[in-house]
């Protein structure tokens, strides 16, 4: 399935809220915003991502139907990738078909991920695309509502 990505669309926002309010999905992500089905705070957060130079975000496609969103934001130093696939969307090799595009669109390095340490599906995501990982560290995941071990990857080179 041909994955591609294009810049946020005004017509984007209303599907992300649907895909990053699925409770299923944000328990996996873990460390979500404290209240993923606040709308007001979802859109006065997308506002800031868009208007925001230093960040680069994108919509992922897959056959041209919105999947999701990847991009990358933070310092030069400590530039992080980000990522989001829909629930409905999962175990199809969306989410690395994605990020490899979004690092060929973005050829800065290093770039930084974090992933909570039981989300296996991004774990395998970051290593397929060369993040290695680098530590640990652990936080409070607002979606579980608990302290969350994540694990913490640096990428270096081409992916």
């Amino acid at each position: 399935m041909p994955v591609t990505l294009r810049e946020v669309r005004d017509g984007d926002l209303p599907l992300f809220f649907a895909f990053m309010s699925d409770p299923e999905a944000t328990r996996v992500a873990a460390f979500t915003s404290a209240d993923p089905a606040d709308r007001a705070m979802f859109n006065a957060h997308w506002q800031r991502i868009r208007m925001a130079e230093a960040v680069v975000m994108r919509t992922v496609l897959a056959d041209g139907v919105v999947v999701g969103n990847a991009g990358v934001y933070g310092p030069p130093a400590e530039r992080e990738v980000t990522y989001w696939i829909d629930r409905a969307h999962w175990g199809r090799g969306l989410a690395t078909a994605a990020l490899r595009a979004l690092l060929e669109d973005v050829p800065e390095r290093p770039l930084h991920a974090r992933a909570a340490a039981d989300n296996a599906g991004s774990v395998r995501v970051l290593e397929k695309c060369g993040f290695t990982v680098t530590g640990t560290d652990r936080g409070y995941a607002e979606a579980r509502g608990e302290e969350t071990d994540e694990l913490l990857f640096r990428l270096d080179g081409p992916a």
